[in-house]
């Protein structure tokens, strides 16, 4: 009975171990305990999520200000004239 009772805390001890390694925890708490290198890694990481979402969303409006300039070609009745003032708006912004 006790050996199996120790048996099974030894296995459970060792589950443990391994699941704190996959998460790397150690990792993690060196990481806190360095506030510098916290600073820098989360410095890094705002700007890779900044340039990426400036990246993302220019492309993302360009694309949308073509598709609205080949919709106003078609000179469409209702909102030809509705997407061709909106291009002009935004050319206009864009040339100050």
């Amino acid at each position: 009975m006790k050996d199996h009772l120790i048996r099974s805390l030894e296995d459970k001890v060792a589950n443990l171990a391994a699941s704190m390694e996959r998460m790397k925890l150690a990792e993690y708490i060196g990481l806190l305990n360095n506030p510098l290198r916290l600073l820098w890694v989360n410095f890094l990481a705002g700007l890779a999520r900044g340039a990426g979402i400036a990246i993302g969303g220019s492309l993302l409006v360009a694309a949308l200000l073509y598709l609205l300039s080949q919709i106003a070609i078609l000179n469409l009745p209702l909102i030809g004239d509705f997407i061709a003032e909106i291009v002009r708006i935004v050319q206009n912004q864009l040339g100050r």
